[in-house]
């Protein structure tokens, strides 16, 4: 699918953005855990957490499909059963490293497999910590599955154990993925298990487990997950709030257009997920955040769980930043849209330590600085950590999504600034996280700036 875009002055409006795609995940693989059943409202219509539905079907939970949303049948701790055939996560990183984790503590063997862009991304950073903890998970993607000093991609085979040994593991690299899957294997673990991370990530696994009723502690750093012999105790109703991540794109684009003012309605304000918006204040954009008190109390039911609320951004001039190393982890989605940001601010804008985008979905440093510099961007990547970028206007051009949804989106947004027509091919892959993208943006920038083809 090609979709042309056409500059335009301004954008305005009120819109939802699709729910969270991170916290979907995490509610589907805990809430199968749980015993009860569990409505989860606003499930997210995209492929890759429909992925991870699929996967928790396979290992014998009972998910009925309601208007809006879904039923999770909870099987409990104890209840999954081996799947019969391989599990495919498709193209979402999240699911396959999530259920890695689930499956590392079950008495059977399943297999994980993926589409070829996930098979070229690392797994190792799971598969050590696991390993650690009993589990034997071979990987059937790597050219020496048993070399010491090799990756190791998908499909990965995994012979899980009950119960597994207690761990605390200092991850090398920050990633909430990797705390994510090393906590659902605390699940089964004989002992504590602790994680020690040298940045922040987002922390949704972390705010479902005591929900459901689990001991986890954070502290300078550590999260820690208490064993117990309790059952995990189903929500009830859980209200998914709006992705922030697909929210960014909006975001920047009234934050850039001249005259535009735009309203977010129903939107995750998780502070492990809006370091974005601070980044944007600091360039100068005009950012309101308005958090729904009733999600601050804490506690079990409905929306008391995540912090939730709305956004209002209107245009401003921005200006030249610098995103340094340790803000990353907590950009890591947003990235690619700073960087059209940073096109229309004033000055020079820097990101360092960006080298984790190279292997996403596709090499995304490689996609963004190919795509912006088709459309006369002054940009320039120094090796695989910083990238530099000088405000200048841009023009339209033909370029590629390359497969990747973030980098479609942006792209789409630059187009909206750049002067002619911009023609984005592959687009399609917004289905990945927003599926209605495209309509939606015909809704506020008007529809004769956005044409789908």
């Amino acid at each position: 699918m090609d979709v042309i875009i056409h500059q335009t002055q301004s954008i305005a409006g009120h819109v939802r953005v699709p729910a969270d795609k991170a916290i979907s995940h995490r509610a589907a693989l805990l809430c199968a855990l749980s015993e009860g059943q569990t409505e989860l409202t606003a499930w997210p219509s995209g492929d890759d957490c429909q992925r991870t539905l699929s996967l928790v079907e396979r290992l014998g939970v009972v998910v009925d499909r309601l208007p809006g949303g879904i039923r999770i049948h909870g099987v409990g701790l104890t209840g999954l059963r081996a799947p019969q055939g391989e599990l495919d996560c498709g193209e979402s990183g999240t699911t396959i490293r999530l259920a890695a984790g689930l499956l590392a503590g079950q008495p059977f063997v399943s297999r994980l497999t993926a589409a070829p862009s996930l098979c070229r991304r690392p797994m190792r950073r799971i598969t050590e910590p696991l390993t650690q903890m009993g589990a034997c998970i071979e990987s059937h993607g790597s050219p020496s599955p048993r070399a010491q000093d090799a990756e190791l991609y998908p499909p990965l085979q995994i012979t899980g154990c009950r119960p597994l040994h207690p761990l605390r593991y200092r991850m090398p690299i920050a990633s909430a993925q990797v705390k994510s899957a090393v906590l659902l294997a605390g699940l089964f673990a004989e002992g504590p298990v602790s994680v020690a991370e040298s940045q922040p990530t987002r922390d949704h696994t972390e705010r479902l487990l005591r929900l459901l009723g689990r001991s986890v502690q954070s502290h300078d750093g550590d999260v820690r997950l208490e064993p117990s012999q309790e059952a995990l105790r189903s929500p009830g109703r859980l209200v998914i709030p709006g992705d922030p991540s697909s929210a960014a794109f909006l975001l920047v684009a009234a934050a850039v257009l001249p005259g535009s003012s735009l309203t977010i309605q129903d939107v995750g304000l998780n502070p492990t997920r809006i370091h974005f918006l601070s980044v944007l204040q600091r360039m100068g954009a005009d950012i309101t955040m308005t958090v729904d008190p009733t999600t601050l109390q804490g506690g079990a039911g409905d929306d008391q769980w995540e912090p939730r609320g709305t956004i209002r951004v209107a245009a401003s001039a921005l200006r030249g930043t610098t995103v340094e190393a340790h803000e990353v982890p907590r950009l890591i989605d947003e990235l690619p849209i700073l960087m059209v940001a940073a096109c229309a601010a004033s000055g020079t804008t820097v990101f360092r330590g960006a080298s984790e985008l190279r292997i996403k979905e596709t090499d995304r440093l490689h996609s963004m600085t190919t795509g912006l510099r088709q459309m006369g961007a002054q940009m320039a990547a120094s090796g695989d950590a910083a990238v530099t970028i000088t405000g200048a206007p841009l023009r339209g051009a033909a370029v590629e999504s390359f497969g990747d949804h973030r980098t479609a989106m942006s792209l789409a947004i630059a187009g909206l600034l750049a002067s002619g027509q911009t023609r984005i091919r592959g687009a399609e892959c917004v289905g990945k996280s927003f599926p209605n993208f495209f309509e939606v943006l015909a809704s506020l920038a008007g529809p004769s700036r956005v044409g789908i083809f």
